[in-house]
């Protein structure tokens, strides 16, 4: 690590890009876009100075938007608040930085800057409920603050970035999800879940009653707050895997929306096709799309509240020519949104009136490079199927990008000495090796 004040701003710089894009987003789909983000921008001064559209379209595509535009507002923060220099500790990111939480400033904090705090995201809460046997939701608020605490008395205080990296590394490689690793483990020895399994099969072998957890159980009343939930039982099929035991997820609302692609023909100058920006705040602001409107999933009025819409934006053109295409399904984190897709093909003699500045006509080329969600790229190529004759009815295409997706591993170091101790008031700091 540079020991200048401006390397360390850069390292911070890009250790904070770097665990923004990773959050609910794979590596192998990161890489690409971190290249792309540090060549345009390599600074915070860099990034400062850009436009949002500009980091729209750069981030279009990998989803979840708002990171983008919240990792610019904290750029020009630092650059006109903060004297162009990342605070130095865990609360000060949180407090000053506009969409740092608790993780991501943690992961500033120790990687770039060497203190001794903690990180908890997805695989070391699950790292350390195996470990632990806590069997219960790890997003509970009480669960997720005793495994806040455990992690930061665990951190190792004299490599904390490293130690938090490979506790990452551990999860995402090895105490996945499903069909965990734990023969090749590095702490299974330590590890109680794995003990437990043991137990669960020598009291089936010899017809004995499961065992019950005790950790940190209330003494008045036998219930354990860290144990799982009473109406979810041992399940020998299901191992290690047993810990933790996450609450069913509320599925996603549903909404419907009919978005039509414009296009003019070629001889009025090429061929280009309308988009319009959404508003400025909530889903997917401020980047460009097909005219949409929202409609009911029955279907009816679709055709007349879509051509409306567009002759909102284009005045007059004919009812006739506009066709449905066929559909697709968009999962958000929190919205299954199908969109109608139709199709207008402008025949020469039609005359558009396009003066917003919240439209623009933009050639093919242009779209593709342009900041449009994955969703309307999807919808683009329903309507360049049905150009082509390649797209058959309403074949359905669908788009995932749920919170659930992993983040693969890091290529980080992993441990070989974790969690000594039975109870986290004597944990003592742990030693890694490099594999």
């Amino acid at each position: 690590m540079a020991e200048n004040e401006a390397d360390l701003d850069r390292r911070a710089y890009a250790v904070w890009v770097s665990e923004v894009m990773l959050q609910q987003t794979q590596v192998a789909t990161v890489i690409d876009y971190y290249s792309r983000w540090m060549q345009k921008w390599p600074t915070l001064q860099d990034l400062a100075s850009a436009s949002l559209e500009e980091v729209n379209q750069l981030w279009a595509g990998l989803g979840y938007y708002s990171r983008g535009r919240r990792l610019q507002e904290g750029a020009r923060k630092v650059v006109e608040e903060l004297g162009g220099h990342v605070p130095r500790t865990a609360e000060t990111l949180q407090r000053l930085l506009p969409g740092v939480g608790r993780y991501t400033a943690g992961a500033i904090a120790s990687i770039a800057f060497g203190q001794a705090t903690s990180v908890v995201d997805g695989n070391v809460a699950r790292v350390l409920c195996r470990v632990r046997a806590i069997g219960a939701d790890p997003s509970n608020t009480f669960v997720s603050q005793q495994l806040w605490n455990l992690a930061q008395q665990l951190v190792d205080p004299s490599r904390p970035g490293d130690f938090n990296q490979a506790a990452m590394e551990l999860g995402a490689t090895v105490c996945t999800p499903q069909r965990p690793l734990c023969t090749q483990c590095p702490v299974r020895s330590l590890c109680r879940a794995r003990q437990r399994v043991a137990q669960e099969q020598l009291s089936v072998s010899q017809n004995m009653p499961s065992i019950s957890d005790v950790e940190e159980c209330a003494p008045s009343t036998g219930q354990c707050r860290l144990c799982p939930p009473p109406t979810e039982p041992w399940d020998q099929t299901l191992g290690v895997t047993n810990f933790p035991r996450k609450a069913s997820r509320r599925p996603p609302r549903e909404e419907c929306s009919a978005t039509c692609v414009l296009e003019q023909p070629r001889a009025l100058g090429g061929a280009r096709l309308l988009l319009v920006q959404r508003p400025s705040s909530g889903l997917l602001a401020g980047l460009w799309e097909f005219p949409s409107v929202t409609v009911e999933p029955s279907g009816q009025c679709q055709h007349k509240a879509l051509l409306q819409e567009l002759q909102n934006w284009a005045g007059p053109l004919p009812a006739t020519q506009l066709q449905h295409l066929g559909e697709v399904v968009h999962t958000f984190s929190h919205i299954k949104l199908t969109y109608q897709v139709y199709g207008l093909a402008l025949e020469e003699q039609t005359p558009v009136t396009t003066t917003s500045p919240g439209a623009r006509w933009l050639t093919r080329e242009e779209f593709h490079t342009a900041a449009v969600s994955t969703a309307m790229k999807k919808v683009f190529r329903v309507y360049e199927g049905q150009q082509t004759g390649t797209h058959k009815g309403s074949k359905r295409s669908q788009v995932s990008t749920s919170s659930s997706r992993k983040k693969p591993p890091r290529g980080q170091q992993v441990l070989d000495s974790f969690f000594r101790s039975h109870n986290p008031s004597d944990a003592p700091s742990l030693n890694r090796v490099a594999q």
